[in-house]
Protein backbone atom coordinates (compact mmCIF):
# COMPACT_ATOMS: atom_id res chain seq x y z
CA UNK A 1 0.00 0.00 0.00
CA UNK A 2 1.36 3.44 -0.89
CA UNK A 3 0.20 7.01 -1.26
CA UNK A 4 1.16 9.90 -3.45
CA UNK A 5 0.13 13.48 -4.00
CA UNK A 6 -3.17 13.71 -5.82
CA UNK A 7 -4.10 10.08 -5.31
CA UNK A 8 -7.40 10.71 -3.62
CA UNK A 9 -8.64 14.23 -4.11
CA UNK A 10 -12.25 14.95 -4.99
CA UNK A 11 -13.32 11.35 -5.05
CA UNK A 12 -16.41 12.22 -3.10
CA UNK A 13 -15.80 9.30 -0.78
CA UNK A 14 -16.57 9.14 2.92
CA UNK A 15 -13.53 10.34 4.89
CA UNK A 16 -14.14 7.64 7.47
CA UNK A 17 -13.61 5.00 4.79
CA UNK A 18 -10.09 6.27 4.24
CA UNK A 19 -7.13 4.80 6.17
CA UNK A 20 -6.54 6.71 9.43
CA UNK A 21 -3.51 8.70 10.46
CA UNK A 22 -2.83 10.76 13.58
CA UNK A 23 -0.53 13.79 13.40
CA UNK A 24 0.98 15.22 16.59
CA UNK A 25 2.35 18.72 16.12
CA UNK A 26 3.63 21.63 18.18
CA UNK A 27 6.78 23.52 19.11
CA UNK A 28 10.06 22.11 20.37
CA UNK A 29 10.01 20.69 23.89
CA UNK A 30 6.23 20.57 24.26
CA UNK A 31 5.98 16.81 24.78
CA UNK A 32 5.18 15.37 21.35
CA UNK A 33 7.53 12.40 21.76
CA UNK A 34 6.10 11.35 25.13
CA UNK A 35 2.51 11.52 23.89
CA UNK A 36 3.32 9.68 20.65
CA UNK A 37 5.02 6.81 22.49
CA UNK A 38 2.05 6.37 24.82
CA UNK A 39 -0.41 6.58 21.95
CA UNK A 40 1.54 4.12 19.79
CA UNK A 41 1.47 1.55 22.59
CA UNK A 42 -2.30 1.94 22.97
CA UNK A 43 -3.43 1.92 19.32
CA UNK A 44 -0.73 -0.30 17.78
CA UNK A 45 0.82 2.70 16.12
CA UNK A 46 4.12 3.32 14.38
CA UNK A 47 5.82 6.70 14.40
CA UNK A 48 6.69 8.48 11.15
CA UNK A 49 9.07 11.30 12.04
CA UNK A 50 8.64 14.73 10.52
CA UNK A 51 11.62 16.20 12.35
CA UNK A 52 14.17 17.18 9.71
CA UNK A 53 17.11 16.72 12.11
CA UNK A 54 16.29 13.14 13.04
CA UNK A 55 17.22 11.99 9.53
CA UNK A 56 20.94 12.18 10.27
CA UNK A 57 23.12 9.44 11.70
CA UNK A 58 25.29 10.63 14.56
CA UNK A 59 23.15 13.62 15.48
CA UNK A 60 21.62 12.12 18.60
CA UNK A 61 21.94 14.27 21.70
CA UNK A 62 21.36 17.64 20.05
CA UNK A 63 18.26 16.42 18.24
CA UNK A 64 16.83 14.69 21.33
CA UNK A 65 16.51 11.61 19.15
CA UNK A 66 14.36 8.75 20.53
CA UNK A 67 16.58 6.21 22.24
CA UNK A 68 17.38 2.81 20.74
CA UNK A 69 15.25 1.25 23.49
CA UNK A 70 12.28 3.42 22.54
CA UNK A 71 12.75 2.59 18.87
CA UNK A 72 13.00 -1.11 19.68
CA UNK A 73 9.69 -0.93 21.52
CA UNK A 74 7.81 1.27 19.04
CA UNK A 75 8.73 1.20 15.33
CA UNK A 76 10.05 4.55 14.07
CA UNK A 77 10.31 5.56 10.43
CA UNK A 78 12.59 8.19 8.82
CA UNK A 79 15.07 8.26 11.70
CA UNK A 80 18.78 7.70 10.92
CA UNK A 81 18.22 7.41 7.18
CA UNK A 82 21.29 9.30 5.89
CA UNK A 83 24.77 10.53 6.72
CA UNK A 84 25.32 14.14 7.83
CA UNK A 85 26.85 14.99 4.45
CA UNK A 86 23.74 13.86 2.57
CA UNK A 87 20.64 15.97 1.99
CA UNK A 88 16.97 15.09 2.27
CA UNK A 89 14.96 17.60 0.26
CA UNK A 90 11.34 18.40 1.01
CA UNK A 91 10.25 16.45 -2.06
CA UNK A 92 12.31 13.43 -1.01
CA UNK A 93 10.88 13.58 2.49
CA UNK A 94 7.31 13.76 1.23
CA UNK A 95 7.84 10.68 -0.95
CA UNK A 96 9.51 8.74 1.87
CA UNK A 97 6.79 9.75 4.32
CA UNK A 98 4.02 8.50 2.03
CA UNK A 99 5.92 5.25 1.52
CA UNK A 100 6.31 4.82 5.28
CA UNK A 101 2.63 5.60 5.92
CA UNK A 102 1.67 2.97 3.37
CA UNK A 103 3.97 0.43 5.00
CA UNK A 104 2.41 1.08 8.39
CA UNK A 105 -1.10 0.60 7.04
CA UNK A 106 0.08 -2.50 5.23
CA UNK A 107 1.12 -3.98 8.57
CA UNK A 108 -2.33 -3.29 10.00
CA UNK A 109 -1.09 -0.50 12.27
CA UNK A 110 -1.85 3.21 12.56
CA UNK A 111 0.74 5.76 11.38
CA UNK A 112 1.53 8.61 13.77
CA UNK A 113 3.10 11.58 11.97
CA UNK A 114 5.08 13.34 14.69
CA UNK A 115 7.31 16.41 14.69
CA UNK A 116 7.74 20.14 14.84
CA UNK A 117 9.01 20.85 11.32
CA UNK A 118 5.90 22.56 10.00
CA UNK A 119 6.96 22.56 6.36
CA UNK A 120 7.38 18.78 6.40
CA UNK A 121 4.14 18.15 8.32
CA UNK A 122 1.95 20.21 6.01
CA UNK A 123 3.69 18.92 2.86
CA UNK A 124 2.38 15.46 3.83
CA UNK A 125 -1.02 16.39 5.27
CA UNK A 126 -1.94 18.86 2.51
CA UNK A 127 -0.17 17.03 -0.30
CA UNK A 128 1.94 19.91 -1.53
CA UNK A 129 3.06 19.81 -5.11
CA UNK A 130 6.78 20.48 -4.61
CA UNK A 131 8.06 22.90 -7.30
CA UNK A 132 10.11 21.00 -9.88
CA UNK A 133 12.86 23.60 -10.14
CA UNK A 134 16.37 22.20 -10.43
CA UNK A 135 19.14 23.77 -8.32
CA UNK A 136 20.68 26.84 -9.95
CA UNK A 137 24.36 26.80 -8.89
CA UNK A 138 25.29 30.22 -10.27
CA UNK A 139 22.19 31.88 -8.83
CA UNK A 140 22.85 30.27 -5.47
CA UNK A 141 26.45 31.47 -5.52
CA UNK A 142 25.27 35.05 -6.01
CA UNK A 143 22.53 34.80 -3.40
CA UNK A 144 24.85 33.27 -0.81
CA UNK A 145 26.98 36.43 -0.92
CA UNK A 146 24.08 38.65 0.12
CA UNK A 147 23.83 37.52 3.75
CA UNK A 148 20.67 36.56 5.59
CA UNK A 149 19.42 40.12 6.22
CA UNK A 150 19.49 41.09 2.55
CA UNK A 151 18.09 37.68 1.53
CA UNK A 152 15.17 38.18 3.89
CA UNK A 153 14.49 41.65 2.49
CA UNK A 154 14.35 40.29 -1.04
CA UNK A 155 12.18 37.34 -0.05
CA UNK A 156 9.82 39.58 1.93
CA UNK A 157 9.45 41.79 -1.16
CA UNK A 158 8.98 38.96 -3.69
CA UNK A 159 7.13 36.38 -1.56
CA UNK A 160 5.95 37.75 1.81
CA UNK A 161 4.05 34.54 2.59
CA UNK A 162 7.23 32.44 2.40
CA UNK A 163 9.17 35.13 4.27
CA UNK A 164 6.69 34.87 7.13
CA UNK A 165 7.06 31.10 7.29
CA UNK A 166 10.84 30.69 6.93
CA UNK A 167 13.28 31.30 9.77
CA UNK A 168 15.32 34.31 8.54
CA UNK A 169 18.54 32.65 9.76
CA UNK A 170 17.82 29.60 7.61
CA UNK A 171 19.79 30.85 4.63
CA UNK A 172 19.44 27.59 2.71
CA UNK A 173 15.64 27.70 2.75
CA UNK A 174 15.47 31.40 1.89
CA UNK A 175 17.76 30.85 -1.09
CA UNK A 176 15.58 27.95 -2.27
CA UNK A 177 12.44 30.09 -2.00
CA UNK A 178 14.09 32.90 -3.98
CA UNK A 179 15.44 30.38 -6.49
CA UNK A 180 11.98 28.95 -7.20
CA UNK A 181 10.43 32.43 -7.32
CA UNK A 182 13.02 33.84 -9.72
CA UNK A 183 13.02 30.80 -12.04
CA UNK A 184 9.23 30.45 -12.27
CA UNK A 185 8.40 34.13 -12.11
CA UNK A 186 5.85 33.42 -9.37
CA UNK A 187 6.18 33.40 -5.57
CA UNK A 188 7.04 29.92 -4.32
CA UNK A 189 4.04 30.09 -1.98
CA UNK A 190 1.78 30.33 -5.07
CA UNK A 191 3.65 27.77 -7.17
CA UNK A 192 2.81 25.02 -4.69
CA UNK A 193 -0.41 23.20 -5.40
CA UNK A 194 -2.21 21.20 -2.72
CA UNK A 195 -3.56 17.73 -3.39
CA UNK A 196 -4.17 15.85 -0.12
CA UNK A 197 -3.55 12.08 0.08
CA UNK A 198 -6.33 9.54 0.56
CA UNK A 199 -6.18 9.58 4.36
CA UNK A 200 -8.48 10.42 7.25
CA UNK A 201 -6.24 12.56 9.44
CA UNK A 202 -6.68 13.58 13.06
CA UNK A 203 -4.34 16.44 14.03
CA UNK A 204 -3.42 16.88 17.68
CA UNK A 205 -1.59 20.07 18.61
CA UNK A 206 0.30 20.62 21.86
CA UNK A 207 0.82 24.11 23.22
CA UNK A 208 2.09 25.76 26.39
CA UNK A 209 2.66 29.11 28.02
CA UNK A 210 5.65 30.53 26.17
CA UNK A 211 7.72 31.46 29.21
CA UNK A 212 7.11 28.00 30.69
CA UNK A 213 8.24 26.41 27.44
CA UNK A 214 11.35 28.59 27.32
CA UNK A 215 12.35 27.43 30.80
CA UNK A 216 11.62 23.81 29.83
CA UNK A 217 13.84 23.89 26.75
CA UNK A 218 16.58 25.78 28.62
CA UNK A 219 16.67 22.96 31.16
CA UNK A 220 16.74 20.43 28.36
CA UNK A 221 19.69 22.18 26.71
CA UNK A 222 21.59 22.15 30.02
CA UNK A 223 20.86 18.43 30.26
CA UNK A 224 22.09 17.87 26.70
CA UNK A 225 25.37 19.55 27.60
CA UNK A 226 25.73 17.26 30.60
CA UNK A 227 24.99 14.26 28.37
CA UNK A 228 27.90 15.14 26.08
CA UNK A 229 26.56 17.38 23.30
CA UNK A 230 29.91 19.13 22.98
CA UNK A 231 31.65 15.77 22.56
CA UNK A 232 29.11 14.80 19.91
CA UNK A 233 29.77 17.97 17.90
CA UNK A 234 33.52 17.59 18.37
CA UNK A 235 33.35 14.06 16.95
CA UNK A 236 31.31 15.20 13.93
CA UNK A 237 33.80 17.98 13.25
CA UNK A 238 36.78 15.64 13.52
CA UNK A 239 34.99 13.20 11.21
CA UNK A 240 35.16 15.88 8.53
CA UNK A 241 31.59 17.13 8.50
CA UNK A 242 31.71 20.80 7.60
CA UNK A 243 29.71 23.40 9.50
CA UNK A 244 28.36 24.53 6.09
CA UNK A 245 26.41 21.28 5.68
CA UNK A 246 22.60 21.57 6.07
CA UNK A 247 22.72 18.95 8.83
CA UNK A 248 25.06 21.14 10.87
CA UNK A 249 22.82 24.18 10.67
CA UNK A 250 20.57 22.71 13.37
CA UNK A 251 20.21 24.20 16.82
CA UNK A 252 23.12 23.27 19.06
CA UNK A 253 25.39 22.18 16.24
CA UNK A 254 26.13 25.48 14.53
CA UNK A 255 26.61 27.28 17.86
CA UNK A 256 29.04 24.66 19.22
CA UNK A 257 30.91 24.59 15.90
CA UNK A 258 31.46 28.32 16.41
CA UNK A 259 32.87 27.61 19.87
CA UNK A 260 35.15 24.84 18.60
CA UNK A 261 36.52 27.27 16.01
CA UNK A 262 37.29 29.82 18.74
CA UNK A 263 34.62 32.31 17.70
CA UNK A 264 32.73 32.29 21.02
CA UNK A 265 33.22 30.90 24.51
CA UNK A 266 31.36 27.77 25.56
CA UNK A 267 29.11 29.81 27.83
CA UNK A 268 28.27 32.18 24.96
CA UNK A 269 27.56 29.21 22.67
CA UNK A 270 25.12 27.66 25.15
CA UNK A 271 23.36 30.99 25.60
CA UNK A 272 23.07 31.29 21.83
CA UNK A 273 21.53 27.83 21.64
CA UNK A 274 18.90 28.85 24.18
CA UNK A 275 18.21 32.19 22.49
CA UNK A 276 17.92 30.63 19.03
CA UNK A 277 15.69 27.84 20.38
CA UNK A 278 13.33 30.45 21.85
CA UNK A 279 13.20 32.18 18.47
CA UNK A 280 12.64 28.86 16.72
CA UNK A 281 9.66 28.16 18.98
CA UNK A 282 8.15 31.49 17.94
CA UNK A 283 8.78 30.59 14.31
CA UNK A 284 7.07 27.21 14.76
CA UNK A 285 3.96 29.03 15.93
CA UNK A 286 3.61 30.52 12.44
CA UNK A 287 3.22 26.98 11.07
CA UNK A 288 0.90 25.68 13.77
CA UNK A 289 -1.56 28.47 14.49
CA UNK A 290 -3.71 28.18 17.58
CA UNK A 291 -6.77 29.31 15.62
CA UNK A 292 -6.40 26.62 12.95
CA UNK A 293 -9.70 24.67 13.12
CA UNK A 294 -8.03 21.56 11.67
CA UNK A 295 -5.89 21.19 14.82
CA UNK A 296 -7.25 19.85 18.13
CA UNK A 297 -5.22 21.78 20.70
CA UNK A 298 -4.19 20.65 24.19
CA UNK A 299 -2.42 22.92 26.68
CA UNK A 300 0.27 20.97 28.51
CA UNK A 301 -0.05 23.38 31.44
CA UNK A 302 -3.57 21.99 32.07
CA UNK A 303 -4.12 19.12 34.48
CA UNK A 304 -4.82 15.82 32.75
CA UNK A 305 -4.04 17.13 29.28
CA UNK A 306 -2.32 13.92 28.15
CA UNK A 307 -5.26 11.70 29.14
CA UNK A 308 -7.64 14.13 27.45
CA UNK A 309 -5.63 13.98 24.23
CA UNK A 310 -5.54 10.17 24.31
CA UNK A 311 -9.30 10.07 24.97
CA UNK A 312 -9.90 12.43 22.03
CA UNK A 313 -8.02 10.12 19.67
CA UNK A 314 -9.61 6.96 21.08
CA UNK A 315 -13.10 8.45 20.63
CA UNK A 316 -12.27 9.39 17.04
CA UNK A 317 -11.05 5.87 16.28
CA UNK A 318 -14.12 4.31 17.89
CA UNK A 319 -16.44 6.48 15.78
CA UNK A 320 -14.57 5.36 12.69
CA UNK A 321 -14.91 1.75 13.82
CA UNK A 322 -18.67 2.02 14.25
CA UNK A 323 -19.05 3.79 10.92
CA UNK A 324 -17.10 1.07 9.14
CA UNK A 325 -18.88 -1.72 11.08
CA UNK A 326 -15.59 -3.34 11.97
CA UNK A 327 -12.99 -3.07 14.75
CA UNK A 328 -10.49 -0.20 14.29
CA UNK A 329 -7.42 -1.87 15.76
CA UNK A 330 -7.58 -2.34 19.54
CA UNK A 331 -8.08 1.29 20.43
CA UNK A 332 -8.70 0.92 24.18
Amino acid sequence: MSYSVGEAVNRGDDKQKRPPMVAIVGPTGVGKTSLSLRLAAIVKGEIVSSDSRLFYLGLDIGTDKPSLAERAKIPHHLVDICRPDETVTLGMYQRLAYESIGQVHGSGHIPLLVGGTGQYIWAVIEGWGIPAVAPQPRMREVLEKLGWIELFRWLDYLDPVSANQIDPRNVRRMIRALEVTLVTGRPMSLVRSKNPPHLDIKIIGLTADREYLYRKVDNRIDQMMLMGLLDEVTYLRLAGYSRQLPSMSGLGYRQLYAHLEDEVTLEEAVQRIKFETHRFIRQQNTWFKIDNPAINWFDINSNGWEESALDEIATWLQKRSKSNNKPEQDVI
